[in-house]
């Protein structure tokens, strides 16, 4: 009797306070596969108070669409405006706090590490990056979004699918003799 594929789903959010991009995986046995990406147009709203109650509105609607098992996040990046760093830190705030609100856990990934594990370049453009998530996630150029916030949040989903690891082999073996020793019925002429 085959045992059913243990199936995971990862939320990526790409943190901002304009437009703020997610991502959703799903992970099927080891395969990933792209579910969802777009973006919280936060534009249309002058009050920054006010975008931070529609970036928590939003995420937990997303958070009940897609039902993910894990959040990951791209950190903030340390720039010369400190109003701007702390009004970003808010937005990824909120959005960490409508995780926790929901028993998800968070993993927050730094931008160069994302690129890094998509691309193998820290310093890869946001074009370069979602080429290469539309490569390795086999979806259509023509899907690729007008904002690349949202393949940039699909970026920290997808890096922290790689950072999850492959599955663990439930024995461990010192040599080769040990596995023969351990799997005479899987080995030839033993």
């Amino acid at each position: 009797m085959l045992q059913p594929v243990k199936e995971k789903i990862i939320l990526g959010i790409d943190p901002g306070t304009t437009i703020m991009g997610y991502g959703v995986l799903r992970i099927v046995g080891t395969k990933p596969e792209l579910v969802a990406m777009g973006i919280i147009d936060l534009r249309k709203f002058g009050d920054h108070y006010l975008k931070l109650r529609h970036i928590q509105e939003r995420v937990l609607s997303i958070i009940e669409s897609y039902l993910p098992d894990e959040l990951a996040i791209e950190a903030p990046f340390f720039g010369k405006n400190v109003q701007s760093m702390l009004k970003l830190g808010r937005a990824q705030g909120v959005a960490m706090a409508a995780a926790i609100s929901r028993d998800i856990p968070i993993t927050e990934y730094a931008p160069l590490k994302i690129k890094m594990a998509i691309t193998g370049n820290g310093d890869a453009s946001k074009e370069q990056v979602a080429g290469m998530l539309q490569r390795l996630l086999h979806f259509d150029k023509a899907e690729l979004p007008t904002f690349l916030d949202a393949t940039d949040a699909l970026g920290a989903a997808y890096c922290h699918y790689l950072q999850m690891g492959s599955p663990k082999v439930e024995k461990e073996y010192k040599s080769w003799k040990d596995f023969v020793q351990k799997n005479p019925k899987k080995v030839s002429g033993v």
